[in-house]
């Protein structure tokens, strides 16, 4: 075989294997003929015509993520720095949907951009109409508002997000110095009123135990009372009984009641010395003293006695 021959031969063998081409997995290739969308190459290994068909983009199915940092601005004039990572991913992998993402934007970095600005875009128009007091509490919110921002713009260009986490949410030194000096006031507020409802609670216990306590006291007190005042009635019925007796028996005998007199006076004396507690009592021990005595015990006994007839 000639040499020209060899040479197109290989020539013809060199273009055909330049026809194969290997799709990696999770990627899909779209291919062109002379500039228009000819059709799609799957993962695997595929042929397209040589010197005609051309490899134009290979987009990726796989999902991916790119973070993004940005500032906007309150309703009240106060700067919030944000700090947000973005997942997305191609719709599907339908044909139409390939076609969108493929010839929708010149190339990734160019799409990346108009998703960044978008985002940006949502945050801060919704940011816009919060005070900066409310920013803290609306992490949700705002990734809620977002995405529901963007869901049918991503449509459009053969995409969706799948995911949106707010990593920081900060303020300027300033700002973030008053905030913490807000909560820390707060709570020192919290903490007195907790400290002062405890205290009102320990006073109102301790005041309503001394309370009870003061009523059992009265009520025993009262009751102890009552029972010496039983007792006394009864040692002086007893007694009056005795007396009594005593001056009938005396009386049946021709005996002058007056002893009985003498001798409760001297029992008297005698239970005074015996029981007495540190008291003092002066008594006239002398016999006109003790005879003034017998005669004031003689009146009040005939007084008794006048009164009882």
């Amino acid at each position: 075989m000639d040499p020209v021959t060899l040479s197109i031969i290989g020539a013809i063998f060199l273009i055909l294997i330049s026809g194969i081409s290997a799709v990696k997995q999770g990627n899909i290739v779209v291919i062109t003929m002379f500039g228009k969308y000819r059709r799609l190459l799957y993962p695997g290994l595929n042929f397209k015509i040589p010197l005609i068909e051309r490899e134009f983009k290979t987009i990726s199915i796989q999902n991916r993520s790119i973070e993004l940092g940005f500032q906007a601005i309150t309703i009240d004039q106060a700067n919030v720095n944000f700090s947000a990572m973005l997942l997305y991913a191609v719709v599907n992998h339908d044909e139409e949907t390939i076609k969108n993402v493929a010839f929708k934007f010149m190339d990734l970095k160019s799409f990346q951009s108009a998703l960044i600005r978008t985002v940006e875009g949502s945050i801060r128009a919704f940011v816009a109409t919060k005070k900066q007091a409310e920013i803290l509490s609306l992490r949700r919110d705002i990734v809620e508002e977002v995405k529901i921002q963007l869901d049918n713009t991503l449509e459009g260009w053969g995409y969706h997000l799948i995911d949106m986490q707010m990593n920081d949410i900060t303020f300027d030194e300033e700002i973030m110095k008053s905030m913490a000096r807000v909560v820390a006031s707060n709570n020192l507020k919290a903490a007195a009123e907790n400290e002062g409802q405890a205290l009102l609670i320990t006073k109102t216990k301790a005041a309503e135990a001394e309370g009870n306590a003061i009523k059992i006291t009265a009520e025993a007190e009262k009751q102890a009372a009552t029972l010496r005042g039983q007792a006394v009635a009864s040692f002086r019925e007893e007694v009056a009984k005795g007396m009594s007796v005593a001056a009938k028996e005396m009386a049946t005998s021709n005996l002058d009641s007056s002893v009985i007199l003498f001798s409760m006076w001297t029992e008297a004396v005698k239970t005074m010395a015996e029981q007495g507690s540190g008291n003092v009592i002066f008594l006239d021990g002398s016999p006109d003293g003790m005879q003034r005595s017998f005669q004031q015990l003689m009146a009040f006994n005939n007084l008794d006695m006048g009164g009882t007839k």
